[in-house]
């Protein structure tokens, strides 16, 4: 695998990769009625990660790539579960509140992180991640009563249940650090694929929606896929406390440009989002100002 050890290369890089993620929320936009479709978008997605990771790790690793997944264990299961989940989810977000709430309730995975870590690993927790959590827990809570409207709430709620998901995934990989993590998302979306497979066969649905939809469905996933990739290039440069504050860029970008008027949605955030997006900004901005002297790497391999 590619390495960088140059930080000043190595940030450009994961900006990069946080800015392919961020038009994933502008690609859900671009679909025709994709809440009518979430199953359909559920497998196609599933599937493309699933091909595409496992392509990469063929092109990285060879023909015995596959050797990793007898390696995978029992936390690789957990945590590609809880990924797999947090895609289900995501989808179910998206579609039934705006793209900004659903993009702010992942950004608040570094505390759903911190506390799983702290429940299941024993991970201490300091007074200052407290008061980042506290600060974090205020925004969301901000923008849960800006979301009076059933519809809205219940897509608040699936974006949570997206952001734990992503936490579950994060903390499996600090329970067992020796879990090939590649691995571990393709089989995320392996899971996907196969959750999707049993609805659609259960309700009697079609498994591909039309061209134009399958078309995005596969582009959103393959976007993951090599912004996943370029991230685990630049990350093992660069400490998990900086990769917090470059990760923002997924956040910024998709609200901006489903905001912009220039790719036709329009999209304007509301005050509750707003301001419980500032305040989870600035949790995360504090809790990456604290954390420096904390030079941990992580990174995917």
């Amino acid at each position: 695998m590619i390495e960088l050890k140059n930080e000043k290369i190595a940030v450009p890089v994961v900006l990069f990769a946080g800015l392919l993620w961020s038009f994933g929320p502008l690609v859900v936009r671009y679909m025709d009625q994709p809440e009518l479709v979430p199953w359909q978008y559920i497998f196609g997605r599933g599937l493309t990660i699933f091909i595409v990771l496992n392509l990469y790790l063929f092109f990285e690793e060879g023909k015995k790539f596959y050797r990793n997944y007898f390696k995978i264990g029992i936390s690789g299961l957990i945590g590609g579960t809880g990924l797999g989940i947090a895609m289900i989810t995501f989808i179910y977000s998206i579609t039934n509140t705006s793209a900004a709430i659903t993009l702010l309730c992942l950004a608040a995975m570094p505390f759903f992180t911190a506390l799983l870590g702290f429940l299941f690993l024993r991970e201490k927790i300091s007074l200052n991640v407290w008061i980042a959590i506290i600060m974090a827990t205020i925004g969301i809570v901000i923008m849960a009563f800006g979301n009076t409207n059933k519809a809205s709430l219940i897509g608040f709620i699936f974006g949570l249940a997206s952001s734990i998901g992503f936490s579950v995934f994060s903390v499996t990989l600090r329970w067992r650090k020796e879990t090939p993590k590649f691995t571990t998302v393709a089989f995320s979306g392996f899971f996907c694929f196969m959750v999707a497979t049993i609805f659609i066969l259960t309700k009697d649905l079609v498994f591909f929606s039309t061209s134009y939809n399958g078309t995005l469905f596969s582009l959103h996933g393959t976007i993951v896929c090599f912004g996943l990739i370029l991230y685990s290039i630049g990350s093992k440069a660069i400490p998990a406390a900086e990769l917090t504050l470059l990760s923002l860029t997924e956040v910024i970008g998709g609200i901006f440009w489903v905001w912009l008027p220039l790719f036709g949605i329009n999209e304007i955030p509301s005050t509750n989002t707003i301001i419980g997006g500032f305040f989870l900004f600035l949790s995360i901005t504090y809790y990456s100002l604290i954390m420096r002297t904390n030079r941990r790497f992580i990174a995917l391999n």
